[in-house]
């Protein structure tokens, strides 16, 4: 109890300017919560979610003006022994009444052929998710995908994707009517993120997936590379992640030599 307490006093006082304030003020600015919300907390095992749920909490306790509701849930698509007694030893310590279910992601993946492992398994997953937050009566889900998440996505999407978007802040489900997923963590970095955790003395899983070898992935991956381009970047311009970030929000139409909506699309050309 009392550790606990002191984990969730470090987020509104030793973190306030880094976690705490990032936190609400992506609530606000994207309009995430409104009255009557019943919101499925999604903990992965990782220091995302479980700072997620922790904020969550926390806010729902003392600093909301609307009243919602959260429920917490943990999947587990397969996990090894050892990820998921730590995921229940940490959701124990951070007095996060979660609710545990299975499913068969991580089999059905190691048995697919061709394609990205890790694409197939992200889609597998959303769907499981929204499916039981459903069953728990919520109309949001929110995932700890953070400030870095979004800049890494945008610059992924130009250098690989030859196309310009980015990781929204919320979005309503096209599977799943009446759904909403909603990303707080927004405006957080990943860098306060580890400094909170490891301040706290808290261990989190990383990657636990059993169809890739996670070391692998974490060295050769795109967004790995994307990381470490940043990182360069960011000796040369300390300002290149807030760059990234408002250019997906300050697009100048007039410089832009085509765009799309849906299946609408638009050139220079159609009014040159």
């Amino acid at each position: 109890m009392e550790r606990c307490q002191q984990i969730e006093r470090s987020i509104i006082k030793k973190y306030r300017k880094t976690l705490w304030n990032p936190f609400i003020g992506a609530l606000k600015d994207y309009r995430m919560i409104q009255s009557g919300d019943r919101i499925a907390v999604c903990i992965s095992g990782g220091k995302d979610s479980m700072l997620l749920a922790k904020c969550l909490q926390e806010l729902q306790r003392h600093g909301s003006e609307v009243p919602f509701a959260l429920e917490y849930i943990v999947m587990d698509p397969g996990y090894q022994p050892e990820n998921r007694r730590r995921i229940e030893e940490n959701v124990r310590l951070l007095e996060l009444p979660a609710h545990f279910y299975e499913s068969p992601i991580f089999s059905v993946v190691d048995r697919q052929t061709g394609g990205s492992p890790c694409y197939l398994c992200a889609r597998m997953r959303r769907g499981y998710l929204y499916k039981y937050a459903a069953g728990l009566g919520c109309n949001k889900i929110a995932l700890g995908h953070h400030f870095d998440d979004v800049i890494e996505t945008t610059l992924m999407s130009m250098l690989y994707g030859a196309e310009m978007r980015t990781m929204m802040p919320k979005l309503h489900s096209t599977n799943f009517p009446g759904m909403e997923l909603i990303r707080p963590l927004y405006l957080v970095r990943e860098k306060d993120i580890i400094a909170w955790g490891r301040y706290n003395g808290l261990e989190f899983i990383r990657c636990a997936c059993s169809v890739t070898d996670s070391s692998r992935e974490e060295s050769g991956s795109k967004r790995a590379e994307i990381k470490a381009l940043l990182a360069e970047l960011r000796k040369v311009n300390t300002q290149i992640d807030h760059n990234i970030f408002r250019s997906a929000e300050n697009v100048n139409l007039e410089t832009i030599i085509g765009y799309h909506k849906g299946d609408k699309k638009v050139t220079f050309l159609d009014e040159y």
